[in-house]
């Protein structure tokens, strides 16, 4: 077992497409719950029509990237405003009923038989990035360690992880952002002074919505193909644990959450696959190991909830409102 290999692979992850994506679906969370106190169980909706939006727009269409982009932001913005309209006048409960559900109706909706010609049902879409790699300003060649194609990847979900960031930021220190911790901490008051709730509150749901849109696309383009298989309840789970790990109520947390959860992920299911190989754990197939990486991984969830509730870039402070 090559430990030096295992740990190179596993640094790799922090830098991953993947990894860009899970870390700004998460900053939307982060605006969602972290911030406004949105209750979102339902992020892999947002991800899946981010996705379906621009992939059915270059292959159906033959519209160019920047073309593909405006539509998955605009068709998450219109799927915020169908999921908001309805709840986000009531309890936070019903948002969550609400939104686990809207996100398992897209990915059954994309897999029906009779919409093949449009969505590829379970198969998926393929074939949308071309335009794409065109956009790509590093001739052939080696970029720390990366073929011209992946480093690209890279830098373009990198680059959108801190602009996003930034703006969030901006956003959340600006009077706006006061309210919508406001919202969080203490709604009735908020109203009191005057401050239309709702709309904050829809606010808030379409920029966490855009951040998941956007997470969609860079997840989907490395890969060149769009599968509803990639968007369970589980992957909304999966950003739920990032963001818990690195911090609710903080920019950098999603992002930190997002790297440490690859890493780990990473680490486990090769050490479980080398101890297999080499007799340390004969009773246990590959399908078993990757399995029980999972189940560490929500061991230690639970051991970071005990000992150190806010996450690694959490503030005590923040979780007075949960």
């Amino acid at each position: 077992m090559d430990f030096g290999q295992i740990l190179t692979e596993a640094l790799g992850e922090m830098v991953s497409p993947t990894t860009a994506a899970y870390a700004l679906a998460a900053l939307g969370l982060a605006v969602h719950f972290g911030y406004s106190g949105l209750l979102n169980f339902g992020q892999a909706g947002f991800i899946a029509v981010g996705s379906y939006g621009f992939a059915m727009t270059t292959i159906h269409f033959g519209a160019p990237f920047w073309l593909g982009l405006i539509v998955a932001i605009i068709a998450s913005v219109i799927f915020a405003l169908i999921l908001g309209i309805p709840t986000l006048r009531l309890r936070a409960d019903y948002l969550a009923i609400v939104t686990i559900a809207a996100a398992e109706i897209i990915r059954y909706i994309v897999t029906t038989n009779s919409l093949t010609d449009v969505t590829g049902s379970a198969n998926g879409l393929a074939g949308f990035r071309q335009d794409f790699l065109r956009l790509n300003p590093f001739p052939p060649g080696n970029y720390l360690g990366y073929s011209s194609p992946d480093f690209f990847y890279r830098v373009f979900g990198w680059g959108l992880v801190v602009i996003l960031g930034v703006i969030v930021w901006l956003l959340m220190r600006s009077p706006w952002g006061r309210v919508l911790k406001g919202i969080r901490e203490d709604e009735l008051a908020v109203r009191s002074l005057g401050k239309n709730v709702y709309s904050y509150k829809m606010q808030a749901l379409v920029i966490g919505g855009i951040c998941g849109a956007l997470a969609g696309l860079v997840f989907t383009l490395p890969r060149d193909v769009v599968q509803p298989a990639n968007y369970g309840t589980e992957l909304t789970f999966f950003l739920w644990t990032c963001l818990l790990l690195g911090g609710m109520a903080t920019v950098l947390g999603p992002v930190i959450g997002a790297m440490l959860f690859w890493v780990v992920l990473s680490l486990t299911q090769n050490i479980l696959f080398g101890l297999i190989q080499i007799g340390v754990l004969p009773f246990l197939s590959p399908t078993q190991a990757g399995q029980l990486r999972y189940i560490l991984v929500g061991v230690a969830l639970m051991l970071l909830m005990i000992f150190r509730p806010q996450g690694v870039f959490g503030n005590k402070k923040e979780l007075a409102f949960s």
